[in-house]
């Protein structure tokens, strides 16, 4: 494994983060949904930088399996507790990669009357997108490669890790 992104790094892109949707959604309540497993440990940091009021809740959708490249069709697989009808929606990404996972909920989001719908995502992995999905909150730009550590995983391991690495 090769180090990415480092503790400060990352952290330097939660503020960032932060700061930003601190300034666009003054005066209103977001709910943010953190996609499982992945987004749990990057949701955390993220509300915990929050200065306005927010609800968290988490979906759980699954892409990858066991594999290190996504299936060709995400699925939900633990939906939301609280409602989304007329709130306005950030979901917490730990990763875009193809968007196919994004698609599926941003699609479903919308279909349950979401006032609004932004993406937040830690590591934007461009290169790779095969939709149209576009994260409106990056905090960092990845070339390619598969990466795991700070919630990203392989096979369910490896998401302890402090920092961002790409596997060999």
């Amino acid at each position: 494994m090769r180090l990415v992104y480092d503790t400060t790094t990352i952290n330097e892109a939660i503020d960032r983060l932060a700061e930003n949707i601190n300034k666009d959604y003054e005066g209103r309540e977001p709910l943010f949904i953190g996609v499982l497993s992945g987004a749990f440990i990057f949701t955390a940091d993220l509300v915990r930088r929050l200065d306005i009021s927010c609800k968290v809740d988490f979906v759980r959708m699954e892409s990858y399996g066991n594999e290190t490249s996504p299936t060709s069709r995400a699925r939900l697989t633990l939906p939301t507790k609280l409602e989304v009808k007329d709130e306005d929606v950030i979901v917490v990404e730990e990763i875009v990669d193809t968007g196919a996972t994004l698609e599926v909920l941003i699609a479903t989001l919308k279909e349950a009357g979401a006032k609004s719908v932004a993406v937040c995502a830690l590591v934007d992995k461009q290169v790779r997108r095969a939709t149209n999905i576009k994260a409106d909150y990056i905090g960092l730009v990845c070339e390619d490669g598969f990466l795991v550590g700070y919630g990203l995983d392989h096979a369910e391991r490896l998401r302890n890790l402090p920092a961002i690495y790409r596997m060999d």
